[in-house]
């Protein structure tokens, strides 16, 4: 449908008129061309997961399987998703870190039904963006897009490998930009478009009309998992950050800036709330009420932007700032530096937090609270959205600064939101 509404807006064009980079055939619009280069790039991802029952050790105990009638061995389970080759000499390709989690073997398929093992480069659940490398002669690979570039209405075409049945490629425009607050991990700024994207199609391509990669695609929504018609996407400039990193490092190393900020109320642009004393934002010359509008050079539409632009750049690096104060506007540099140390103590548990180990833990710059230890994937707290490192500082903005706060704080509320610190950035956590 979106497909035929595109074919038709070409060609309702008045005679002779033309798009640039749009081919016709026999009189008609087509994309064939633009997809001829960028399909060719865009890969089936297959993963050999550990199952379920693997990771907990009382279903791998031989005699507790017997006593509850479980089969002897506990079977992998098989996933698929989508990449994109963005490296065909050195044979990266770049997926979502949700489609190799927990992956014990990943086989990639080629448009031309070659098959390569891959090996996992490194992985990035807060930007959910993986990097994979594969050995194999004539790769083709997808051209970088400028994300920052795009603006709400964009054509756009989403290429990846749904459901494992083959290659299809689906149209749309960009329908929303810098989409944030769909994880609790915290750093996105989405693109969003009414693309279709259904399962497998995760880690596969969001190109424009002249074939630039420009997204990652990475969630849906909708009953069941499938496409109600609003899909998301890693932007190109953040994908390309992390990988980065991940090819430097194995992991994306993030930093400090020293800075909490919000949106500004009925504009653009991310008010700086606090400045931590000492940090690179005090050294740099931030202030509070302070409004950054650009990061090295791009705009920036909010303070989940910046955020998230923020948590891909390296210790070490510095960056521009365009900062608007009262009636002036100014660049501020500041150089990026390493986070906090933690140090903590003891190992607890509350019931309404589940599965979270926590202690009582004071931060390098001497903030003290509740640090999540470690926690259970699946468990009540994860389901809450907490993580491990993570520091619950209060609770409904009343500061806590120990595990037995914490628990008297929980019981005296009828609702309940954690005031987190993931990193330098400041999270609020519903639990009731």
């Amino acid at each position: 449908m979106r497909t035929a509404v595109l074919v038709a807006c070409l060609a309702a064009l008045p005679a002779g008129a033309q798009i640039a980079g749009i081919a016709t055939r026999d009189g008609m619009p087509t994309l064939a061309p633009v997809l001829e280069k960028v399909t060719p790039a865009v890969v089936n991802i297959a993963v050999l997961q550990r199952s379920p029952e693997e990771q907990n050790p009382m279903m791998r105990d031989p005699f507790f399987r017997r006593f509850f009638g479980l089969p002897e061995r506990a079977e992998p389970q098989i996933a698929a998703g989508s990449g994109v080759i963005v490296d065909a000499r050195n044979g990266y390709v770049v997926t979502n870190a949700h489609v190799v989690k927990d992956a014990q073997e990943v086989l990639v398929t080629l448009k031309d039904n070659r098959r390569l093992p891959a090996k996992i480069v490194g992985a990035d659940a807060g930007t959910d963006i993986a990097v994979l490398k594969v050995d194999g002669k004539d790769l083709v690979e997808a051209r970088w897009g400028d994300s920052d570039a795009l603006q709400v209405g964009d054509f756009v075409l989403a290429i990846g490998n749904p459901f494992g049945l083959g290659q299809t490629v689906t149209s749309g425009i960009v329908s929303a930009l810098g989409r944030s607050g769909l994880s609790m991990e915290g750093y996105e700024h989405f693109i969003q478009t009414d693309a279709p994207i259904n399962p497998g199609n995760s880690g596969g391509a969001l190109v424009n009309l002249k074939g630039e990669l420009v997204g990652i695609n990475s969630a849906i929504i909708g009953p069941s998992g499938g496409n109600v018609g609003i899909g998301f996407a890693v932007p190109s400039v953040m994908a390309r950050a992390v990988m980065a990193q991940l090819l430097s490092f194995g992991e994306v190393r993030r930093g400090r800036l020293g800075i909490s900020m919000q949106d500004v109320a009925g504009g653009e642009g991310a008010e700086i709330v606090d400045v931590v004393a000492r940090s690179p934002a005090a050294e740099a010359g931030l202030r509070k009420g302070d409004v950054v509008t650009a990061f090295n050079g791009r705009p920036v539409r909010g303070s989940a932007e910046l955020r998230a632009r923020l948590g891909v750049v390296p210790v070490g690096e510095t960056v521009e700032l365009q900062v608007r104060r009262g009636s002036e506007s100014q660049l501020v540099k500041a150089r990026i530096g390493e986070l906090e140390k933690r140090s903590a103590a003891g190992g607890e548990t509350i019931a309404e937090l589940a599965g979270a180990s926590l202690a009582n833990a004071q931060t390098g710059g001497g903030v003290r609270g509740v640090l999540v230890a470690g926690i259970e994937a699946g468990s009540v707290a994860f389901n809450h959205g907490l993580r491990a490192g993570d520091l619950i500082v209060g609770v409904n903005q009343r500061r806590v600064s120990s595990v037995s706060e914490l628990a008297k704080a929980l019981d005296a509320a009828a609702r309940v939101t954690l005031n987190v610190l993931r990193g330098e950035h400041q999270l609020a956590v519903p639990v009731r």
